[in-house]
Order: structure tokens, then sequence, then C-alpha cells
């Protein structure tokens, strides 16, 4: 029979053969103790809600004269009516077809209703957001708004994991309307489908 004994920083524990085919092991109970409280669980940011006031956070954008913008969500929805929608990713196809080319087209009337804002939203960088916002010439409300490194996502409580399709961290789609920052309607899709966070559910809601 061979023991054989490993120090650690913290602990020794031994290892004991009785013969060629078995091995015991002998470990002191409180071996686990420190690497438990050293890594607690996490927890995810619960979505945001309907009576929530929306998230401090930052956003970037560029403005009508190009030049990059990184503003506080605050400071772009305070004292305002605004529509926050967000969308997986931009160039993406019913984001591209369906989301946004509604909310573009419905952008008047949800104004005439007393929208001060209608804001696109996405986990990509500004250029990006920028590239994407100029493929609708028509456009002369929707604000494309950049989400780079998912922060304010996270904020938000909305995000999606789309690695396996190698997309990385992104948002889920939604659609929130918001009253002095104050969230008064907040449509969330299940991932990333389509059913409740269109233009047209935003104005049954007016």
């Amino acid at each position: 029979m061979g023991t054989l004994t490993i120090q650690t920083p913290i602990y020794s524990f031994s290892l004991k053969s009785n013969s060629s085919d078995s091995v015991s092991l002998s470990l002191p109970t409180k071996l686990f103790i420190p690497f438990c409280t050293s890594f607690p669980p996490t927890s995810s940011m619960a979505p945001i809600a309907v009576g929530d006031v929306v998230p401090e956070g930052s956003i970037s954008f560029f403005d009508e004269n190009d030049q990059l913008q990184t503003v506080s969500v605050h400071s772009l929805a305070a004292g305002k009516k605004v529509i926050l929608f967000g969308v997986p990713g931009a160039f993406t196809p019913t984001c591209s077809m369906k989301h946004v080319p509604g909310f573009i087209e419905k952008a008047e009337e949800l104004k005439s209703k007393g929208v001060d804002e209608i804001i696109c939203f996405s986990v990509n960088d500004p250029f990006v957001m920028k590239a994407w916002g100029k493929t609708y010439p028509e456009n002369k409300h929707v604000k494309f708004v950049a989400d780079g490194s998912g922060e304010y996502t996270k904020l938000l409580g909305l995000e999606l994991d789309l690695k396996d399709k190698g997309l990385g961290v992104r948002s889920r789609r939604f659609a929130l309307l918001l009253d002095n920052l104050k969230v008064t309607v907040a449509n969330v899709e299940s991932g990333g489908e389509f059913t409740v966070s269109s233009a047209d559910d935003i104005l049954k809601a007016l």
C-alpha cells in the first residue's frame, strides 16, 4: 500500500493505494468551502416592465452633421414621450424588412398621437447603425442608435444569447413606450420573434 500526500496553499489531502487497481481519496470536508464562497451564483437582471423607470445608461449615434455622439438615455427621453424599439441585429431579414419599415411608415401617425422621439436600438456599433439607417432614404423620424458593448441591453434585462449562431449576445426584439422615462408599454418578444412589438402594436396602445 502506498500513500501520496498533496499539499495545497490551504489544505493537504492524501491518495492511498491498496492495490494496483484501487485508489482511495481522502479529502477534508472544508476543502470546498472557499471555492463556493468565492464564486457566488450570478443572477440576470429582471426584464424591464410597465411601471419601471428606464435605467440610465449611454448609447451612441451619428447626428445630422455626421458627428458621433454618445449620450445618456435619460437626456434623450426626459420630459418626452419616446418609443424605444430594439432589434437583434442590423441588416438582419426580419429587422430590415418588417420591424424598422413599420416604424418608418407609421412615424407621422405616431407623432400625431404625441410621440416625440422614435429610436431604433441594437447591439451593433454606431458605424453599422449609421450605414443601416442610410438604407432607408425615406426615413425622417427614426433615430438609429447603438449599444456597442451590450451594456445598456443588460441594464434593460433584455439580452438574447445568439452565440450558437455566431452573433454573440444581442438584444431581444422589443418595443417600449416611455413617458418622461417611465415605461407605459413594454412589448417584449420571445427571442427574435415578431408578434407584439410592431409600430401597429404601439399605435393600438396610444
